[in-house]
């Protein structure tokens, strides 16, 4: 019999593994035994966790439709906590996104239904119009973590004049307070549809963005902030038809009005990073967070910003980074080494702000922020610096594509 070589792209652990006809130099066959029943045991105990986890995912979401807005909030936080279990077994990037989006869509909906039924009782009845729920910043990337916080805005149709305005704002500002007892904080940023820049009808829209992309509208700084948060815009619940119609027009207004495109593009290579002298990982030198750096301003942001930048340029539809990262490699904006490394770069960053997230949900730490990377192993601090090294790269290739001076 040929003796066992790994493949070349077998995982690295593989490739450290002894010819395994040689084995017994290393362990008598009673040791081989007793590690192999070790392993199958913890084997076999790993996935009752992960079958037992996705029986209570399945009965909880099931539980979402049906129950009555005060048991909301415990089932989200249910919700949440089989995640960051099921987290620190896979450490799954990918995993955790797909699924805290999801039950928050659910959570979103129902909210959404009960909310309807409140106004209808209190004599408010709704217009005649179509109206849907667009999320936008980690929802509307489907980048959703263990800690979230309320990114929506409402589009309705047109025709409804002032009394689809009046109503509107009355449903948003119940929807708003539902979904914060859901457990659903409110955003700092005021990015709510309680807030008049993100309720409006479809004309409404319109006209609101005509202002920012022509630069009519005043506080360029922070409209042009808003175009940068609905960029990542999904649709959520209600009218898709409408919906679909207003990410269009956004997306549309992004690519045609170049000037725009281009302020865009400058504040994304302009995003600091954490990198110092010689390329090394830079930290507060002094103060609360002495040895540490946020890892969401200075690390994930300018990743997410520069790689969204890109696919507004080249239309892609896609809002979540890692489907942007695999499209811009398909049309050729990106080399097939480029992408993978922008993809380790991202679930390596977030993996760190999940994990940090925990840590806050824990009590461990203040905030979920801040990283002390010489607390981690020495291989995952490179793995750290060679990502944010890539998103340097990302940062000056777009600056060149813009002609950016």
């Amino acid at each position: 019999m040929e003796p066992f070589h790994p493949a070349s792209d077998s995982p690295d652990f593989l490739q450290q593994l002894p010819d395994l006809r040689q084995i017994t130099r290393y362990c008598t066959a009673s040791e081989i035994s007793t590690f192999v029943r070790s392993i199958s045991a913890s084997l076999d105990n790993d996935r009752q966790r992960m079958s037992c986890w996705s029986s209570t995912l399945q009965e909880l979401n099931q539980c979402i439709d049906s129950s009555p807005h005060d048991k909301q909030r415990s089932i989200h936080e249910e919700l949440n906590l089989v995640e960051q279990e099921r987290f620190l077994m896979t450490y799954s990037v990918s995993a955790l996104h797909q699924s805290c989006t999801h039950y928050r869509d659910l959570l979103a909906k129902r909210a959404m239904t009960l909310v309807a039924v409140e106004m209808e009782a209190a004599g408010r009845h709704q217009p005649a119009l179509p109206f849907a729920l667009i999320s936008m910043g980690s929802d509307g990337r489907e980048e959703q973590t263990l800690i979230t916080d309320q990114d929506y805005l409402i589009v309705y149709g047109d025709g409804g004049g002032a009394e689809a305005d009046r109503f509107f704002l009355d449903y948003s500002t119940l929807l708003v307070d539902r979904l914060e007892e859901a457990g659903f904080k409110r955003c700092t940023g005021d990015i709510m549809p309680t807030n008049q820049t993100w309720r409006g009808s479809l004309s409404q829209w319109h006209k609101r963005l005509l202002g920012i992309v022509r630069y009519e509208a005043e506080d360029y700084a922070k409209n042009m902030m808003n175009l940068i948060v609905l960029s990542d815009a999904r649709y959520v619940a209600g009218d898709r038809r409408l919906a679909d119609n207003l990410v269009t027009l956004i997306r549309d207004m992004e690519r045609d009005y170049s000037r725009v495109l281009w302020g865009m593009a400058k504040a994304a290579t302009e995003m600091k990073l954490a990198l110092g002298f010689m390329k090394r990982l830079w930290t507060e030198s002094s103060g609360e967070h002495k040895g540490e750096f946020n890892l969401k301003l200075l690390a994930w942001a300018p990743l997410v910003m520069n790689v969204r930048i890109l696919s507004i340029n080249q239309g892609i539809p896609a809002t979540n980074t890692v489907e942007r990262i695999t499209h811009l490699e398909k049309e050729g904006s990106f080399s097939a080494s480029t992408a993978s490394d922008l993809r380790a770069a991202y679930h390596v960053l977030t993996k760190h702000r999940i994990l940090l997230q925990i840590k806050a949900i824990k009590g461990i730490q203040k905030d979920s922020y801040y990283l002390n990377p010489y607390q981690l192993p020495a291989e995952e601090r490179e793995r750290i610096r060679h990502a944010l090294i890539k998103i340097d790269e990302l940062q000056k290739m777009i600056h060149t594509n813009f002609s950016i001076v």
